[in-house]
């Protein structure tokens, strides 16, 4: 009965949406649909016009005609109040127009049968404004399968003979976020060069012919509002008087930064010999005259005017007193002179919407109790690596000028920047940008991103968020958006495996950013460091890495075979180049620290790591010589640059050689020691493998090397039939210098220990007790040569494990990944779910509704907040370090935090704060990592079952991995994998 049912509500959907869409013939029989607009309508709803037919001629080769209604099939478009011909369908057809009326950017899009004589079907789209109507005309070439990026990465459509349109009578918009666009930033390396040296010669520079096709763009985003760019390499938008017609040509809002105080951009039009100091304290009538001369100059035209002022290049404004009540008074009389000046200059009917954006010293003014009239917008920052500094609280989102976000994926600055390639990874950026806008940020949204390429996917997900937050109101909205993505770019049958990869690839660069490899700093910019990735415990975390970074090589390589050829450019623009060249980038550095690593150890198979490294940073220079020189026949030249400021992150590698033995003899090195085995010395810790735990199925590794130049046979031979090699037998030579072998257990023939309810006490996990280990070894073989490797197992026979679904002690440590939670129990007002796609692990648990209330009494926490709780099982008993990590995100009102609590068993709750402030040191080590990590102390009482309980203090709060450390961790990046029965 219920599958009838199914079936039958299934049968009534189909027909009911069959009903309400009617089909239209753009092309169809040698029949071509004609687009007409009103001649007098805006500039843009002409330029939509043109764009759209350019696009059908692109899908199907057929020439649309424009301007004329004589075809049998018509699109005809325009605005309420602006064209005399919606006009006359609105009357003669009585449309409905009151969804749409007085509204912003909204747009119907609908089809009449037989409207008129001649006419047998028109296309209606009615917009409520000059972007409404464009934005529905554009929504015409979305059917028809045209990308956004159809230019700007060269995205070609899938060849139709045919379009036929399936329209349904619908309203679009009006937008989530009244303003939405970008900021063109940090252009120095690419977009500017492009521009300059290759697609605007005659202008040297970014001018009105590139910003044509950036505003095409955006108007293809359905995006309204940009900052143009405004490094001193790029003269000023306005130092060209025909870049403010093109935006307005394209309707196209402009706006400024938090450095560019009403629409002047300081860095190139503050000029001392003639200006005098840029201090408002003492030179303010010659910044008023800038002030002013702007405000005239742009009367006519849409803009957002962010008042308030910062000092030159993106420094603290200056003033007499250092003091905050002084900076407070002065800039609250910056703010006052800057509304007179543009109450003196706005003409009727021309919006002059203003800005303030609390970014560095000036959120600490605005802290402090700046005075700020309630009809200017908040624009709030991130801190420059993806996280939301601060969010309005509930008196701010009562603000009538509402509230705003200004969001980097590009950056320059401290602690490093990250200007080369994409690492932000998206679900953050949704998480972030949802959480925004739940707390009102509702009214402005820019995305610095940097050069535009290689941001392409992060832009439109950015965008179609403004445009409708309704539509990712869920974690897997994003992997929904990107398989949607590709399948429009790349085709349905290529689109999962592309999005795989790319979660992949942003789940690597969450873990460390590419540009951040060289564990290096800038301001002052520093050498290379230290790697903080291990390479001799937990599996050899550079050696897992380098591996994780070849497979996405290979991966995109395989994929790109599947591509269809007129596909191709765009697939090496938006997928192919970003992974290898990230992955190179990884592969230079981990192979240069394996370089140093193995050449300390006399291993010959450093110069093979050299040279890795240095392949590596060969194929970034090739890939990046295509990308200018090769791709689309030059188009792109100039645009990429495989090393931004020339900072150490991207430079040529250098190489430790060790000094070749006289005479070979077989090195070896096993997992979990710093030192190659010495058998010279007796008792050598460094000849037996970690313990392996028989409720954990460990895998340890040891490598074989060359040390000396002639070749050598090696032999392996497991003294026990439960030893598992995985290769016996081999040959070191000067073309195979080393090799890996992985040693496992065949856990049905091991012994067991005796038959306990209870796990042996102690604290040293090497000091368990004989009944509950079995030791043997491997004997490595070569020349004269015997070398015993140990092998201890850890196999207990203990009923109280037996279908046991937790957590384990191994090594002197428990480690566990926070969505793996035993059991959760839901809040009063919150409850703990997963977000997919984000953290170490691809999966992090975050407390949700983000406006539940903070509990930071002890009882209330217990009694209301919702609890994650973990079972363990522990061999040790005694004081342990719990530490928790966390994705460092900050608290949306600056006077509450980041937090969680934890207890052991019936311990009382210990809060835990994640919240940084400022640039501190910790707040700087959190955005390299993307992680915050702190610790308690607890205690496990005995040895045994117990469990770790984690309570929801503040809403929000994104847990991502978990480590109970006993003793036995040892130092590494990121926690150790897990340890689950």
């Amino acid at each position: 009965m219920t599958k009838l049912f199914k079936l039958l509500f299934l049968m009534f959907c189909l027909s009911a949406w069959g009903q309400n869409t009617i089909q239209f013939p753009l092309v169809k029989n040698g029949e071509i649909a004609s687009i007409h607009i009103d001649k007098k309508d805006a500039e843009v709803v002409r330029i939509a016009s043109k764009i759209l037919a350019n696009d059908v001629k692109n899908v199907s080769g057929k020439t649309v005609a424009t301007h004329q209604n004589k075809a049998a099939y018509q699109i005809i478009a325009g605005t309420l109040g602006k064209s005399k011909v919606i006009q006359q369908f609105v009357k003669n057809h009585n449309i409905d127009v009151s969804q749409i009326k007085g509204k912003w950017e909204t747009y119907n899009i609908q089809v009449i049968n037989n409207p008129s004589k001649g006419i047998k079907k028109a296309l209606v789209i009615i917009g409520s404004d000059r972007r409404g109507t464009a934005y529905g005309l554009l929504e015409i070439s979305r059917m028809i399968g045209m990308s956004p990026w159809e230019w700007w990465a060269d995205v070609n459509p899938e060849k139709q003979q045919e379009l036929v349109l399936n329209i349904e009578n619908k309203i679009y918009g009006a937008p989530s976020v009244k303003y939405r666009g970008i900021f063109l930033n940090d252009e120095d390396w690419g977009l500017q060069r492009w521009a300059a040296l290759n697609y605007e010669p005659e202008t040297g520079d970014i001018g009105p012919k590139t910003y044509a096709k950036v505003f095409e763009l955006l108007l293809r985003l359905r995006a309204n509002t940009i900052w143009p760019a405004m490094h001193k390499c790029t003269k000023a938008f306005y130092h060209y008087p025909e870049n403010k017609i093109v935006a307005d040509n394209y309707a196209i809002v402009i706006g400024s930064s938090h450095a560019e105080p009403m629409l002047c951009n300081i860095n190139a039009e503050w000029h001392h010999e003639t200006m005098g100091d840029y201090r408002y304290d003492t030179n303010s009538e010659s910044i008023k005259s800038l002030f002013k001369k702007r405000a005239k100059e742009t009367a006519n035209f849409e803009g957002i005017y962010t008042v308030g002022m910062r000092g030159e290049h993106d420094s603290p404004m200056i003033v007499g007193e250092d003091d905050t009540d002084s900076q407070v008074k002065l800039l609250e009389k910056v703010i006052t002179d800057q509304r007179e000046i543009l109450k003196a200059n706005t003409k009727r009917g021309v919006a002059k919407p203003q800005a303030f954006v609390p970014y560095k010293e000036v959120l600490h003014y605005y802290q402090s109790g700046l005075d700020l009239p309630e009809d200017i917008s908040l624009v709030w920052t991130d801190d420059n690596y993806g996280y939301m500094r601060q969010l309005s609280n509930e008196d701010e989102q009562k603000r009538s000028g509402g509230a705003g976000v200004y969001y980097h994926t590009s950056y320059w600055g401290r602690p490093h920047d990250y200007l080369w390639l994409n690492s932000t990874n998206p679900v953050l950026m949704w998480e972030e940008m949802t959480k925004a806008y739940e707390f009102g940020s509702q009214n402005i949204w820019i995305l610095n991103c940097g050069d535009i390429k290689p941001h392409e996917y992060n832009i439109e997900l950015f965008l179609d968020m403004a445009w409708n937050i309704d539509t990712f109101k869920n974690d897997d909205s994003v992997k929904n958006h990107h398989l949607n993505w590709s399948a429009n770019a790349f085709g349905k049958e290529n689109a999962k495996a592309i999005t795989n990869l790319m979660f992949q690839y942003n789940r690597l660069a969450f873990q460390r950013r590419p540009e951040f490899m060289a564990w290096s700093s800038v301001e002052p910019v520093t050498k290379s460091g230290e790697t903080e990735l291990t390479q001799y415990h937990y599996g050899d975390e550079v050696g897992k890495r380098i591996q994780a970074h070849q497979n996405l090589i290979s991966d995109v390589n395989e994929i790109q075979k599947n591509i269809p050829a007129y596909r191709k450019d765009a697939f090496y623009q938006l997928i192919h180049y970003p992974i290898t060249g990230a992955s190179n980038l990884n592969l230079k550095w981990l192979y240069s620290y394996k370089n140093k690593f193995v050449a300390a150890q006399g291993r010959q198979s450093a110069s093979d790591f050299a040279t890795k490294s240095f392949d590596a940073f060969k194929a970034i220079q090739k890939e990046t010589d295509y990308f200018n020189n090769t791709l689309q026949n030059g188009k792109w030249k100039h645009i990429m640059t495989m090393a931004p400021r020339h900072l150490p992150v991207f430079a040529e590698p250098t190489a430790t050689i060790p000094l070749k033995e006289k005479t070979s003899i077989l090195g070896m090195a096993l997992e979990s020691y710093q030192m190659e085995v010495n058998d010279a010395v007796i008792n050598s810790y460094a000849d037996v493998l970690p313990v392996f735990n028989a409720y954990t199925k460990n895998k340890y590794y040891i490598d074989l090397f060359l040390k000396g130049k002639d070749e050598l046979e090696w032999e392996a031979v497991p003294k026990a039939d439960w030893i598992i090699v995985s290769k016996t037998s081999g040959k070191l030579n000067k073309n195979h210098l080393e090799e890996r072998i992985w040693v496992t257990i065949d856990w049905d023939k091991v012994p067991k220990g005796e038959n306990r309810k209870e796990a042996p006490l102690g604290h040293d996990y090497q000091l368990i007790p004989p009944s509950f280990k079995v030791n043997s070894g491997i004997d490595f073989i070569s020349k004269d040569k015997k070398t015993h490797i140990g092998v201890s197992v850890f196999n207990p026979k203990l009923k109280v494990l037996e279908d046991y679904k937790g957590f384990v002690e191994d090594k002197g440590f428990v480690s566990i990944n926070a969505e793996n939670f035993s059991r959760k129990v839901d809040g009063k007002e919150a409850k703990w779910t997963t977000f997919n796609g984000v953290g170490y692990t691809g999966n992090v648990s975050v407390a949700l509704p983000r406006k539940a209330k903070s509990e930071i009494e002890l009882e209330a926490i217990k009694q209301n907040s919702p609890i994650l709780e973990y079972d363990f099982y522990a061999f040790n008993f005694g004081e342990v370090d719990v530490f928790l990590q966390a994705i460092p995100t900050h608290a949306p009102n600056n006077k509450t935090g980041v937090r969680c609590a934890i207890a052991i068993d019936d311990a009382e709750p210990v809060i835990v704060d994640f919240q940084t402030f400022g640039r501190s040191d910790a707040w700087k080590q959190n955005v390299l990592k993307n992680a915050s990590v702190q610790s308690v102390k607890q205690i496990v009482n005995t040895a045994g079952k117990h469990k770790l309980k984690i309570w929801m203090v503040d809403a929000g709060v994104m847990i991502d991995q978990i480590l109970i450390d006993f003793g036995g961790w040892k130092k590494s990046y990121a926690f150790p994998p897990e340890t689950k029965m």
